[in-house]
């Protein structure tokens, strides 16, 4: 009796890891796999009422009287070209550090056959030296999320690097801040907060956080719900600071990378043939650092003490590689 209330499961198993469209299963595939790995003696009649089950249950099965070959599990909880598109996302995302990456990579291929899971495994990763070192990552977030949900304050090290590329705490005391919300932005994970000791919100990027801890203080109430993403976007390469309109005067080459930063709603106005001014609100910092980052495409327009500044920090970086040629 015991072998006939796991069959079910066994075949189940062995069509999700050992069945795709490529690699169809015969009955007798299937009652050699039974055997070989679960030990388990099944009679044919058995292995057809058991597949008649798992379909009654909502699996999708090709089956032999379709294909003309065998049996395959032909839908998965995702499809190969989603795992694939999330593990390279995973595999990307420098936040993560790469022992947990690895692991979360290992159970997105879990979902799919063993056949296709060696495939991605031959053709998708490379090393990605730019992974964070802090292996807090997920702990960090499961204790954000639930302070989040219970309504209280979290204290933290906030992190940095020495020229050695050793993380070092920012300061002797530890942060002390109400979260909000975790967010995704330039290719980071951060957590929105507010606190005490400034107005509006603060954000901190989550693997440069180390021995979080939930405070018993609790948080205290928003005056009005927020879009975490929009402030997200607003500060521009996630630089600290008030928001300030400017307009600025782009080539036609980079107004693609101008929407991917600031989204289709982003104001422009075709110049001539090869510029278009675009205006955003934006903070100040980022704004520079926009406008350095696109020297060769971009002037800002406006306002104008932002314009100077811009202008003084291009002449200090010119005497800069000046007074090297000396």
């Amino acid at each position: 009796m015991a072998d006939k209330k796991t069959s079910i499961i066994a075949v189940m198993e062995i069509l999700r890891k050992y069945s795709d469209e490529e690699h169809i299963l015969t009955i007798r595939d299937i009652l050699q796999k039974l055997e070989t790995i679960y030990g388990l003696k099944l009679e044919r009649r058995t292995i057809y009422n058991n597949i008649d089950m798992l379909e009654d249950m909502g699996m999708e099965i090709s089956r032999y009287e379709q294909n003309g070959k065998g049996y395959y599990l032909m839908t998965r909880q995702f499809e190969p070209a989603e795992v694939l598109y999330l593990c390279n996302a995973i595999h990307a995302s420098n936040f993560i550090p790469y022992r947990q990456s690895k692991d979360l990579i290992s159970k997105l291929l879990d979902t799919q056959s063993s056949y296709q899971a060696k495939e991605f495994n031959d053709t998708v990763y490379m090393p990605n030296p730019r992974k964070t070192q802090n292996q807090e990552l997920f702990l960090n977030i499961e204790l954000i999320s639930e302070a989040i949900k219970k309504r209280k304050a979290i204290r933290f090290d906030y992190m940095k690097y020495t020229a050695e590329k050793n993380l070092v705490k920012r300061r002797p005391n530890a942060y002390t801040v109400e979260p909000r919300y975790i967010v995704y932005a330039d290719t980071r994970a951060y957590m929105i907060a507010t606190s005490d000791h400034h107005q509006g919100y603060g954000h901190y990027r989550i693997e440069r956080m180390k021995n979080v801890h939930i405070a018993e203080q609790s948080v205290r109430s928003l005056p009005k719900a927020s879009d975490p993403y929009e402030y997200a976007r607003s500060k521009l390469f996630m630089f600290a600071g008030q928001n300030i309109s400017a307009v600025l005067r782009c080539h036609i080459s980079i107004l693609d990378q101008m929407i991917d930063l600031f989204g289709l709603e982003l104001s422009t106005s075709p110049q001539d043939d090869d510029h278009v001014v675009i205006r955003i609100q934006a903070n100040r910092d980022g704004i520079l650092f926009l406008g350095q980052q696109y020297m060769d495409a971009m002037e800002i327009l406006e306002p104008q003490d932002l314009r100077e500044e811009m202008i003084k920090r291009m002449e200090d970086r010119l005497k800069a590689y000046k007074m090297l040629e000396k």
